[in-house]
């Protein structure tokens, strides 16, 4: 009789085991990861009754590489460009949730006389809700095109994104055994600035390469080709000092910016459910049930530090971001619990033999029971609601009002503002550039010319080669913006904005001098003053340079064409265009949700003026997307044709209506996504000198000249919805207008 290897036996039982209890979870309609952790505590060998996995480390091994397909597969589904989407409200309400939960979850570690390791990653693990047992139980509920749940998405991107800092900064805490000062500063600096080069050094290249390369690019070579610089970043970042995880996610957020990542992502799905399957049953073969019972108690207080907590710090993160208290509560109520985060930094401390025995149990224990309870804790939002405002302090109540009012209602940008984000952003990405290039020369190419080349000459030939590298990135830093809009329009407004201007430029210019400095004073030994004079004339010579500015366009427009070119292509190619207004909470409780006409649709054949959808729901429609084209604004004659996606602008309590609707007269539509759009909701104030105050709707040429529709109208205490086309506009009306975003800022530009 032939012997097996034990990896296969091993292989059979875990997949066995989570094969019978996804059919059973599935059956329940509980998450799959759940499942996977009771597999793995039957193939565990704290539960004897059933087959045991025999050897632990090959299956840890197999784990390791379950956490890195796992991370690759997030950030294909994460993109840098969805990060610049989510918006500040989100960027607030999570910052909030994420410290206030370590910060709770170090003081229950406290409490239950924890040492001071297992006390933080207790915080770590607590910060981190799970995106896709939220993403599943939206579904369940019906609730994706509820207002809120934009908001909720937008907050867990930023999680993801933390978390992965979050990992570093605890490997880094383990190793120097320092828990505060420069180590911490400089570690955080290293990870920032690595995450940045490699996302400008992966952005640049390969989109190209995979543009050069489609024709050879079957779905098995693009399979390998994406695995293979998966892994070759994993080897990357692990050489630099940072973790396998941060490397996968790194590589995924890159490709997530090219044509190929939705085939990609299809391609990578099932290469990731099988190694997270087993990465997740290994979680559960760590779960020692007797060890739940005698901790009992901590894994009861636990759980109710993260109900309360991520229910209250979610809460308090969304009011603090300027939304409504309903909203706050609904978002809050969601983000009640831990997710493959949590199982990822508990793995974390366990490799690296810092925290008790105890503790991932526990953490396994407090994830089932709230992912659980995440369904009741969502729909319970609802019911909590009119309560909180009726106990809620009248003071407190006035204040949450004003609050969240008065932090919504934007009109222009400043030009100041714009010409600086736009400098910070262009000064630290070129300096980024600049240094990576310093680094890689002097630890490289300095020492490769000076092996063949000695002495004055050898330096020489190097500082001309550095130089030559950076010399188009030195004169971004320096000319870039300088004759913008803003600037102009700035330098026109007199004296007092000229000097600030001139001190912006000298400020860039000495940062490029520095650089150069640098350079010189690492190759040639002489006096500082003779080094600044070079370093001077050179800057000169790069600033005005024609060829240089030359190079740095084309540079930057390589760039920004590969940034942008999956977007480029899915609107010329019909595909999915998500909209630069995606993960923002609109105004007030007005916003977009896309809907799918089913085949079978008694609506189908009929035009909006037929349907009186307004009338009828109290809703809009402001889009129809038909196959490659997109009809924005349309008007009353326009039909509608089966498997037609239109977005439709309402508040939550009109759009569930509307699509309770559609759904009574046909089959179920298919999921639509709710990101497809290219139209946004804006709103602003008629002041005294507008060109609008005492004319109605359809005399301002609204429709007609911008083609934007004005959607609401909040005059003083009454709000208005659909106005009525002779509705006039007042000094101090708080408008609301929806449109394609260039008519849309066209209007207000105008207005």
């Amino acid at each position: 009789m032939s012997h097996l290897p034990t990896l296969i036996t091993d292989l059979a039982i875990i997949l066995g085991a989570a094969g019978l209890m996804t059919l059973i979870f599935k059956r329940l309609k509980q998450p799959l990861v759940l499942g996977y952790i009771v597999a793995g505590i039957l193939a565990g060998s704290h539960v004897t009754i059933t087959p045991t996995v025999t050897d632990a480390g090959n299956v840890q091994t197999w784990a390791d590489i379950g956490v890195v397909f796992l991370l690759f597969a997030l950030g294909l589904e994460f993109s840098f460009k969805k990060l610049m989407r989510v918006g500040g409200p989100a960027v607030i309400a999570a910052m909030t949730v994420i410290l206030g939960m370590i910060v709770l979850g170090y003081l229950v570690g406290v409490v239950l006389g924890w040492k001071q390791m297992d006390s933080i990653f207790l915080g770590g693990m607590l910060a981190m809700s799970s995106t896709s047992i939220i993403y599943k139980a939206f579904d369940d509920l019906g609730l994706r095109t509820q207002r809120f749940t934009g908001l909720v998405f937008g907050i867990l991107v930023i999680e993801d994104l933390v978390a992965i800092v979050l990992m570093v900064m605890l490997s880094t805490m383990v190793v120097s055994k320092n828990f505060e000062g420069m180590e911490m500063v400089y570690s955080i600096g290293k990870l920032l600035f690595f995450l940045l080069l490699w996302f400008l050094t992966g952005i640049y290249i390969i989109p190209t390469f995979f543009r050069r390369t489609r024709l050879l690019m079957g779905d098995e070579t693009l399979l390998i080709v994406s695995l293979g610089l998966c892994l070759s970043m994993v080897v990357f970042a692990t050489y630099v000092g940072f973790s396998s995880a941060l490397g996968a996610f790194v590589m995924g957020s890159i490709l997530a910016e090219t044509i190929e990542a939705e085939t990609i992502e299809r391609l990578v799905k099932p290469v990731k459910d099988l190694f997270a399957a087993i990465f997740f049953v290994s979680v559960g073969m760590m779960v020692d049930p007797g060890m739940i019972m005698e901790y009992f108690w901590p894994v009861i207080l636990i759980t109710l530090a993260v109900l309360v907590g991520q229910a209250t710090f979610g809460t308090l993160g969304v009011v603090l971001a300027g939304q409504p208290l309903k909203t706050a509560l609904q978002s809050g109520f969601c983000l009640t619990q831990i997710g493959e985060f949590a199982f990822i930094i508990a793995g974390l401390g366990m490799t690296m033999h810092v925290t008790s025995h105890f503790l991932y149990p526990i953490v396994v224990a407090v994830a089932v029971i709230t992912t659980f309870l995440t369904p009741y804790m969502i729909r319970a939002a609802g019911p909590v609601y009119p309560y909180v405002e009726k106990n809620l302090p009248r003071k407190w109540r006035r204040f949450i009002e004003h609050y969240t009012s008065g932090t919504r209602v934007v009109n222009h940008e400043s030009n100041w503002k714009k010409l600086l984000t736009s400098l910070i952003h262009i000064v630290v990405i070129y300096s980024v550039i600049v240094i990576a290039i310093l680094i890689i020369s002097f630890n490289f190419l300095v020492p490769l010319v000076r092996m063949h080349i000695p002495g004055f000459w050898g330096s020489l030939l190097c500082a001309g080669l550095i130089l030559l590298l950076i010399s188009p990135f030195l004169r971004a830093i320096v000319a870039k913006k300088n004759h913008s809009v803003e600037f102009r329009l700035l330098w026109e407004d007199g004296y007092f904005s000229r000097a600030y201007l001139v001190s912006l430029v000298i400020f860039r210019f000495v940062l490029a001098i520095v650089y150069v400095m640098v350079v010189i004073m690492s190759l040639f030994q002489a006096s500082v003053g003779l080094l600044l004079g070079i370093a001077c004339v050179l800057m000169a010579v790069i600033f005005y340079s024609r060829y240089l500015k030359k190079q740095s366009i084309q540079i930057e427009r390589h760039f920004l064409h590969n940034f942008r070119v999956r977007e480029v292509y899915a609107r010329h190619s019909g595909g999915k265009v998500p909209p630069r207004f995606a993960g923002h909470l609109l105004s007030r409780d007005l916003h977009l949700a896309d809907f799918v006409i089913p085949s079978d649709s008694l609506w189908v054949g009929y035009t909006l003026s037929e349907l009186a959808l307004g009338n009828r729901f109290d809703v809009m429609v402001v889009a129809i997307f038909r196959g490659q084209n997109c009809i924005n604004i349309p008007g009353g004659m326009e039909r509608l044709f089966p498997q037609d996606r239109i977005q439709v602008i309402g508040s939550d309590e009109q759009l569930e209506r509307f699509g309770e609707k559609l759904q009574t007269m046909t089959l179920p539509p298919a999921d639509s996504d709710l990101t497809q759009s290219e139209v946004c909701l804006k709103q602003f104030v008629v002041d005294e000198e507008s060109s609008l105050k005492g004319k109605s709707i359809r005399e301002s040429g609204i429709r007609e000249k911008y083609r934007c529709v004005v959607v609401g109208m909040e005059r003083g205490t009454a709000s208005l919805r659909n106005p009525d086309a002779d509705t006039v506009f007042e000094a101090g009306d708080l408008v609301w207008v929806v449109g394609e975003e260039l008519n849309v800022y066209d209007l207000l530009n105008w207005k």
